[in-house]
């Protein structure tokens, strides 16, 4: 049996006052979408018989208008719609003081130093430098192999025209006289250095403690951490000379050795924490000024580096990344040019970059495809 919504109300009507006639003591109906029910009365009057627990619906109020519900959020400033606004407000001032670039007009007039420059990463800054800005760039590209440097500038030159000038740099940062003097032999056009790329590095062997050849264990420690340094000290100078307690862009090339150290390659690890130890504590020394330290640790990356490690033996370096797809050179190149081309005020500190196969050092940690 369906009732009319008006029968119900006749009957709850009846109901209320019939309730009143006989007994006193009634409950409280709300007025706000409220139910009314027979066990709300305090307590039942004998004249009438008690019937099963009824429960009626009474016609709501409407929702309160829009403009009605924003106004008690402004009165109500604790309320989460009044925070969001709040926020919003403060979002809308902040972002509309950022004055948007791409990253070829954040580098357009700056000069950078990369160590290291003859290969690998290296190399690879070089270019992707030089294509993100090749209208007004300086490059330094410092190495042992002054030869090697020479074919890259031209090769550089070729691809993106004269926009980007390139000085080709002798230096081996693991010899301090030559570190200590470079700057100031440095052309005039190229000495005011806004970034700086510690690439320079790399690896000997893979013997383990008690076998550790004491030339590799210095050749490792002279040019991934000493040099680093070195190079590091004598550019900072220029960096401080600049408003503000001084600006300029560190970018630290570590590795996730430094992070995860492994077997048969104890002192590479070993050089690599400290080049993450340095990074971190320069980050703090220069913290009151406008200088951004960064660093970046690549994974399984194909480069003349495991050449080098099995002193020149292709296949074992080959075997390395057998079954695998390594990151690439230019891959770390352009994760670089990413984090030197934020916003002034936008410091990547710290990237680690695998390749999709990889989780960490260890075969543990590296997935291979057998045949």
């Amino acid at each position: 049996m369906s009732l009319s919504f008006y029968s119900i109300h006749r009957f709850a009507v009846c109901l209320s006052r019939s309730r009143k006639a006989s007994s006193p003591s009634l409950g409280v109906v709300s007025s706000s979408r409220s139910l009314l029910s027979t066990s709300s009365f305090s307590s039942p009057s004998p004249a009438i018989p008690q019937t099963p627990r009824v429960s009626v619906l009474l016609q709501p109020r409407p929702r309160p208008a829009p403009f009605l519900a924003a106004n008690r959020c402004r009165q109500d400033s604790s309320s989460p719609a009044s925070r969001l606004a709040s926020t919003a407000r403060t979002m809308s001032t902040a972002t509309s003081q950022v004055v948007t670039a791409t990253a070829g007009q954040r580098l357009a007039g700056k000069t950078i130093l990369i160590t290291g420059a003859s290969a690998g990463i290296g190399q690879a800054c070089a270019l992707e430098f030089a294509l993100a800005q090749p209208h007004d760039l300086r490059l330094i590209l410092a190495a042992r192999r002054v030869d090697t440097i020479r074919e890259i500038a031209a090769a550089i030159t070729k691809q993106v025209g004269d926009g980007v000038k390139i000085l080709p740099l002798q230096l081996d940062v693991s010899k301090p006289d030559e570190v200590r003097t470079f700057v100031d032999k440095l052309p005039e056009e190229f000495k005011n250095i806004d970034v700086l790329i510690n690439n320079a590095g790399g690896v000997r062997g893979v013997e383990t403690a008690g076998n550790i050849a004491e030339a590799d264990i210095n050749v490792m420690f002279d040019t991934n951490v000493t040099g680093l340094i070195n190079v590091t000290q004598a550019v900072l100078p220029i960096f401080f000379a600049r408003p503000d307690g001084g600006a300029g862009d560190i970018v630290n090339i570590g590795s996730i050795a430094g992070r995860e150290p492994y077997a048969g390659g104890s002192i590479y690890c070993a050089t690599k924490a400290a080049v993450r130890s340095f990074t971190d504590s320069l980050r703090r020394e220069t913290i009151n000024t406008k200088i951004r330290v960064m660093e970046v640790d690549p994974g399984a990356t194909e480069t003349e580096f495991s050449v080098v490690r099995f002193r020149g033996d292709k296949a074992k370096a080959d075997a390395t990344y057998a079954g695998m797809e390594p990151l690439t050179a230019q891959d770390i190149a352009e994760v670089i040019v990413f984090n030197v081309t934020r916003r002034q005020n936008v410091v990547v500190a710290d990237s680690l970059i695998f390749p999709t196969v990889q989780a960490g050092t260890g075969p543990a940690n590296m997935y291979r495809k057998t045949a």
